[in-house]
């Protein structure tokens, strides 16, 4: 009722019906707020059962008797061209986000097939949470700690994830360890990126500068980031890519860091556009392997 009495204001012909295609109008906020509950506002009916999904999927639309021009954001958009759904995405921070924001412009510019729809982060203040609520993403907070003590449970995030119909989760620079609930519920669906070759370097504790600090300590003349899909525990899941980076002879922390992170935003970015490409083959002894998009013989 409250749906109808909304978009009666927009329209007075009555909202039309469906019990299958959920069709959703956005009201935007005067101002972000860091509140979940409170990022975005929607207001849901449903579609006339002519009308498939794929055609409403980012139309705009106009009412007979006002004028107004309303756009309707279909749930389950569908790429006409290839047949693929679009995905829906869960990206998951602990700092400043800047493989996030290289995922989120990814999605934007239509290289991703598919949208980031919540961001959960291990700390409120962080830089990739302020970023997403400038862009109006919802944000949760996980876990509850004594720092952080809204934080939600895992039975509580899943079920979350489940609500925004979550098809992959990415974690990106989320230092906190994954609940079993989580992985139970996305299974083969939750990727990981580290900042070097592993099975090395890997672990608890073995993450950000502490990693490169030791690359060049252990004299490895090679480094650079992994993707690997995430178990129960740090850093031992199927690893998916791989990218070199060398290491140079005088290379400080710093130098290293900056240019092992400009191979994260790209293969990062490549690698989610296979995944939501259907293009993540599982062999039969368990390892993950790519399709490639331009000759499907080829794996990487």
């Amino acid at each position: 009722m409250e749906a109808q009495r909304l978009l009666s204001g927009f329209c007075s012909t009555p909202p039309i019906q469906n019990t299958k295609t959920q069709v959703f109008v956005k009201f935007p906020l005067s101002s972000s707020s860091a509140s979940f509950a409170q990022s975005q506002k929607w207001v849901s009916f449903k579609a006339c059962p002519s009308i498939s999904r794929s055609a409403l999927s980012g139309k705009v639309f106009q009412c007979r008797n006002s004028g107004e021009r309303i756009e309707f954001l279909a749930s389950d958009k569908e790429d006409l061209r290839s047949g693929i759904r679009r995905k829906k995405l869960a990206v998951f921070v602990s700092g400043g986000g800047s493989n996030f924001r290289s995922i989120h412009e990814a999605c934007l510019q239509g290289s991703i097939h598919g949208d980031i729809v919540v961001v959960v982060t291990s700390k409120q203040g962080c830089g990739g949470a302020d970023y997403a609520r400038d862009k109006g993403l919802p944000v949760i907070l996980f876990p509850k700690t004594k720092l952080e003590a809204d934080g939600i449970s895992p039975a509580d995030l899943v079920a979350t994830l489940r609500r925004f119909e979550v098809d992959f989760v990415l974690l990106a620079g989320y230092l906190k360890l994954i609940p079993a609930e989580l992985i139970q519920a996305y299974p083969r669906s939750i990727l990981n990126i580290h900042p070097s070759l592993l099975p090395a370097f890997g672990g608890k504790g073995n993450y950000g500068m502490k990693v490169h600090k030791a690359v060049i300590a252990s004299g490895a003349r090679y480094t650079g980031p992994t993707i690997h899909f995430v178990d129960e525990h740090y850093d031992t899941g199927r690893i998916l890519a791989q990218r070199v980076v060398p290491v140079l002879a005088k290379d400080t922390a710093e130098e290293l860091a900056a240019r092992v992170l400009r191979e994260e935003h790209r293969i990062y970015v490549e690698v989610i556009t296979a995944l939501c490409e259907d293009r993540v083959i599982w062999r039969e002894d368990g390892v993950p392997i790519i399709r490639s998009k331009e000759n499907p013989n080829e794996y990487s």
